[in-house]
């Protein structure tokens, strides 16, 4: 099945990407904002997003903090072992932690046993460590080994970026 998009819309869904690759600005309406300056009412701009985001154009709306401006500096990345047929409820328990911020599943490769991934944030290393102590407690019997990858650097985080036209 194939979905035609009107040139319009297709120029509409571009503009709106151009207008949010850099985030959305810190205001009290940012939706708002966005319809504004794509013409649009909010419901329209909304469900623009909506179908970009179902057609996979989009992959998330996200607020993205600077953890390390937020005083969190000591990040890990937690990886699990564990059995495929119990991924569906694990990654639901771990990912509903509070102090997880992510948590994803990933294909094993034969060098890298690990499945289940979540990253942790904290003040310490110690706080660190002790979340990924709650996990493994959390996880059980069911998980048969698990790592902790320290972040050593700040990577820098960005979303979807178009090429620059030439307009």
């Amino acid at each position: 099945m194939s979905v035609c998009i009107s040139r319009s819309e297709d120029t509409l869904a571009h503009r709106l990407i151009e207008l949010t690759q850099a985030g959305l600005p810190l205001l009290d309406d940012p939706w708002a904002w966005l319809a504004d300056q794509l013409g649009l009412s909010i419901e329209s701009t909304l469900d623009l997003l909506k179908r970009l985001q179902a057609e996979g154009a989009i992959r998330r709306i996200a607020a993205v903090p600077n953890h390390y401006r937020l005083g969190y500096c000591y990040n890990g990345m937690t990886v699990w072992d564990v059995l495929d047929t119990d991924m569906p409820r694990l990654g639901a328990l771990i990912g509903a932690q509070p102090f997880v911020s992510h948590c994803y599943r990933r294909p094993r490769r034969a060098e890298w046993r690990y499945n289940l991934f979540a990253m942790v944030h904290g003040r310490s290393r110690e706080e660190i460590d002790s979340y990924r102590e709650h996990l493994r407690y959390l996880l059980g019997d069911a998980c048969a080994a698990d790592e902790m990858l320290i972040s050593s650097r700040i990577l820098k985080k960005t979303g979807l970026r178009l090429p620059p036209t030439s307009r």
